[in-house]
This record gives structure tokens, C-alpha cells and sequence, in this order.
């Protein structure tokens, strides 16, 4: 691509994210806890972080958008991200939009039922007790290694005093890991524990109280989640060891 005609394709995509036109879409789209205006702004700044998304496909980067406002999350890099990445089957640039488990954490706060969400990896010096679907006990042993993760969990404790887990072992992990045609890089390869954390809670979400339209979209997400060669630049997610949210 000559700088000529990329520079326009840069200018064009600032100008139509700008645009009234997305605008008008985006403010259909996001529900009453977002402004449009506050959104495209964190939008542009997402590019101004990641500036490769400047050469994504004007449609794919819409779309991503469209999909992220529907939820209401932000495309902040911290609850969703919007990624470049290589479609060789087009020969074209797209963005990939990748909700993290905070995004899915706040989509399940929102329903007002839940009242703490944690998530960690299970270690071979852990003490750990799992008996008909709840986590009677995980001890950690911080004076001394905790040896290798073999398994991960993730459970949420109701405001009714019920309460759910899920537990996924590294075997099984690894198989989701095996299916993503992202596994051998981007996030599966910089951040595993927190991929591996963000799988397990997915499966629990599925449980969980969740606005029906957040749960088809969130779905639709998934579906195309690395749909694709390769990302422009890998992604590196870094948060706290752990998910542990109360509300």
C-alpha cells in the first residue's frame, strides 16, 4: 500500500467513525448507561493505542463497534478490545472485537443478583475441595510455591445465599485452547492464566442471571472470536491474578 493511499484510508476511517451517520447507529445501539459521545470518544482513543486499527476493513470496524455498544462495555482495553487482525482468505485487515472477562463480569453485576464473582488457578501445593458443583475450600500456601496449575475455577455467590461454580481442567483448557485458530498466539500465548480464567467463567455465565440480548450477543461474539490468521500485533491483557468482584 503506497503512503499516499494509506493516509487516505487512515483519514477516511477517523472521518467516518466520526461521522453522523455511525453516530446515529451507535446511539440505536447503546442502551442508557452510555452516550454515544463518550463512546466514539474512548473508540478514537482505542485507535490512538492500537494506531494498526487505522487499516482495518471500515464494515469489520463497525461492526465491532456496533456489537461492543450494544452491550454497553466500552472497547477500553480493559473490558473489551478492539484488535486488528490479518483475514489472508480476503487479503484485507479487520477488527476483531474480544470481550475480557471483566466485560462479562459487568454484564453479569448489572442483573443486581449476584453478590461476589471470583475466579483462580488450582495449584498442585493448593488445598482445594469441590463437591456437587460449589468450592467447599481453596487454601493457598503463600510461603512456598504452589506448584503447577492443573485445573482453574470460577464461582459466584448469589444474593439469595445459593451459590454456583465451574471447574475446568487444564486437559480441557488446553482443548478449548487446541480449537482457537488464535491458540499459538496473541492472548493464549502472552496471558494464559488469564485466557484460561476468562474460559472457565464464560462457562459459568451461562448459569448465571444475564440479559437475554447480552447473551445472544455475547454468543455472536464468541462465534467469530479469531476468526482469523493472524493479529497485526499480539495483545498482551494484564490484570489482577485473580477475579474477585463484590456487588
Amino acid at each position: 500500500m503506497s503512503n499516499e493511499i494509506q493516509k487516505k484510508t487512515k483519514a477516511d476511517l477517523r472521518s467516518f467513525i466520526s461521522g453522523d451517520k455511525v453516530k446515529d447507529q451507535i446511539t440505536k445501539a447503546l442502551p442508557s448507561i452510555c452516550t454515544p459521545d463518550r463512546f466514539l470518544r474512548v473508540a478514537m482513543t482505542s485507535i490512538t493505542k492500537v494506531p494498526k486499527l487505522l487499516e482495518c476493513d471500515q464494515t469489520s470496524f463497525i461492526s465491532a463497534l456496533l456489537d461492543c455498544a450494544q452491550l454497553g462495555i466500552e472497547p477500553d482495553g480493559r473490558r473489551a478490545h478492539l484488535l486488528p487482525y490479518v483475514n489472508r482468505k480476503k487479503n484485507i485487515t479487520e477488527c476483531q472485537l474480544i470481550i475480557d472477562y471483566k466485560g462479562l463480569i459487568e454484564l453479569v453485576m448489572r442483573s443486581g443478583k449476584i453478590s461476589t464473582l471470583h475466579a483462580d488457578k488450582i495449584c498442585d501445593n493448593d488445598v482445594f475441595e469441590f463437591n456437587a458443583g460449589k468450592v467447599d475450600k481453596h487454601i493457598i500456601d503463600f510461603k512456598k510455591p504452589r506448584g503447577k496449575a492443573y485445573a482453574y475455577y470460577a464461582k459466584a455467590e448469589m444474593k439469595d445465599g445459593s451459590s454456583k461454580a465451574e471447574v475446568m481442567t487444564l486437559d480441557e483448557i488446553n482443548g478449548i485452547k487446541a480449537r482457537s485458530k488464535a491458540g499459538d498466539f496473541g492472548p493464549w500465548k502472552t496471558d494464559f492464566d488469564e485466557m484460561a480464567k476468562k474460559t472457565v467463567f464464560k462457562r459459568l455465565s451461562k448459569w448465571l442471571p444475564m440479559n437475554a440480548e447480552d447473551a445472544q450477543v455475547i454468543q455472536s461474539v464468541d462465534e467469530k472470536e479469531f476468526d482469523f490468521e493472524m493479529p497485526i500485533k499480539e495483545p498482551s491483557f494484564k490484570s489482577a491474578d485473580d477475579i474477585n468482584v463484590e456487588g
